[in-house]
């Protein structure tokens, strides 16, 4: 039977589980906070504390393991807490995932970047993942690593800023964004299982990079609302995170998810993402 061990059972590991929950599998999710339990339990996923003595106990049997949680300024958290372990049972494990970001190329300038693209990153943030990427891949586990672009889906869209007046077009030319939705990235860990190749990394994003305004003018356009205002980058006012977003501009290049592992996206742009995210919403606000 298979078991799967999900640190840091955030957005993406909750989404890959309402594939295999169904399909039989067990799956364990660690949390920091007891207020999600029940919500975990709900979905047919055991909570887990982050603790060591309850995560020993809960790998044995296990299969798979998927790594959410991000590094910090002293390391990865789930290698500090649990490296050793992890290691000494590393022949049980069938695959191991990691989710990193396409951050770490950097900025290209809005060419095109893949897998065997330099790492290059240009924050403190990227530079954390290539560190994390590394010890991971030291620790002699059947390893996967996918690079996320930026996540929407369900709860996480342009809409809600749309209507309530707060979207803005922040425009600074020549930038562009690779996107992935949440439903792609459980469909792409999900074939990985399936086709496991331990040392393979994969770019995890749909196929057409997009300004960011571009995306704001058609959530506002599916919604039937005027286009928000249009806003410089230089003028505009934005958080330090936000803003560190812009630094970097690229293409990212997904074609080894589709040759290696026969994936064929849902939502292969930010239109056919966003027209399912309104029908969704439109669904569900039917049956309230």
């Amino acid at each position: 039977m298979a078991k799967l061990i999900s640190f840091g059972h955030g957005y993406s590991a909750r989404a890959l589980s309402r594939r295999l929950v169904p399909r039989g599998w067990t799956v364990f999710g660690t949390t920091r906070d007891p207020d999600k339990a029940d919500m975990l339990r709900a979905e047919g996923v055991t909570p887990l504390q982050w603790d060591r003595r309850a995560i020993e106990a809960a790998l044995e049997g296990a299969t798979h393991l998927l790594v959410s949680t991000g590094p910090t300024g002293s390391g990865d958290p789930t290698l500090e807490l649990m490296g050793d372990t992890l290691r000494a049972r590393a022949a049980q494990f069938d695959w191991v995932g990691y989710l990193s970001t396409t951050g770490v190329y950097g900025d290209h300038g809005g060419d095109w970047v893949d897998e065997t693209t330099p790492l290059t990153p240009g924050t403190e943030r990227g530079q954390r993942r290539v560190e994390a990427e590394a010890q991971w891949a030291e620790q002699g586990l059947p390893l996967h690593i996918f690079r996320l672009a930026g996540i929407y889906g369900p709860g996480r869209g342009p809409f809600a800023k749309v209507r309530n007046g707060t979207a803005r077009r922040i425009i600074k030319p020549g930038q562009v964004f690779s996107r992935i939705h949440v439903e792609d990235i459980a469909q792409v860990l999900d074939a990985s299982m399936h086709r496991p190749n331990p040392g393979a990394v994969y770019n995890v994003c749909d196929d057409d990079p997009a300004p960011p305004q571009d995306v704001i003018s058609h959530a506002a356009q599916l919604l039937d609302l005027p286009e928000p205002p249009a806003v410089d980058f230089d003028k505009a006012q934005m958080s330090p995170m936000a803003r560190s977003f812009y630094a970097e501009s690229k293409k990212v290049r997904n074609d080894r998810i589709k040759s290696e592992l026969g994936v064929e996206l849902l939502y292969p742009d930010y239109r056919t993402g966003l027209e399912s995210l309104l029908t969704q919403e439109s669904a569900s606000s039917k049956t309230v």
